[in-house]
């Protein structure tokens, strides 16, 4: 039986330790920025922090069928960044959010962050394009290329700038023609 107990257990470290390790492996790779693609330097936070609009992006569970989504970012004292995502959902007829947390993954004036809503697992957030002087649009990578934002200060943005962040997010390998163009009609309540 004591035979039995200790195969036991080291069959069970033999199975966790390398389960443990892909895991933590994993985690490490999601918070990273997609290969060949670099976040914007420099980067101002203090500008960054506000509310935004989702102007479109890639389809994705957590998002499905959602209209006038928006992101508030919101910076507090220990250096992490608040993120309230909210978005109308036509199917239940009323608006949902979620409330996250952001931190750098290196240096701050990196636009390059790792977010989570789900506790202690991050997912990478990495700014690819910005408006470097008014700080009115920008373009958001996860941690592959199966992940895209483009966000703006106002509902929509001016032609010129939509198709010049398209056509970035082209050269940079995401599959644009999958884009949704999100619509930004209604008024949050809020």
């Amino acid at each position: 039986m004591k035979l039995l107990t200790e195969a036991s257990r080291l069959l069970r470290r033999a199975v966790t330790i390398p389960l443990l390790a892909g895991l933590a492996a994993l985690a490490a790779c999601s918070t990273a920025p997609p290969e060949g693609i670099s976040p914007v330097t420099p980067f101002d936070v203090s500008r960054y922090v506000g509310k935004w609009y989702e102007i479109a992006r890639l389809d994705h569970s957590f998002e499905r069928g959602m209209t006038d989504v928006t992101a508030t970012y919101r910076a507090l004292p220990d250096g992490a960044i608040e993120v309230v995502n909210r978005g109308f959902d036509p199917a239940r007829d009323g608006w949902r959010d979620a409330t996250g947390k952001a931190l750098f993954t290196g240096d701050p004036t990196r636009g390059s962050l790792k977010v989570s809503f789900f506790g202690p697992f991050y997912g990478g957030y990495h700014i690819v394009a910005l408006d470097q002087q008014g700080y009115r649009w920008a373009m958001v990578a996860g941690p592959d290329r199966g992940y895209l934002w483009i966000l703006g200060r106002d509902r929509s943005l001016p032609p010129g700038v939509r198709e010049q962040l398209t056509l970035q997010a082209r050269s940079l390998g995401f599959d644009v023609d999958k884009l949704i163009w999100v619509t930004q009609e209604r008024t949050d309540p809020r």
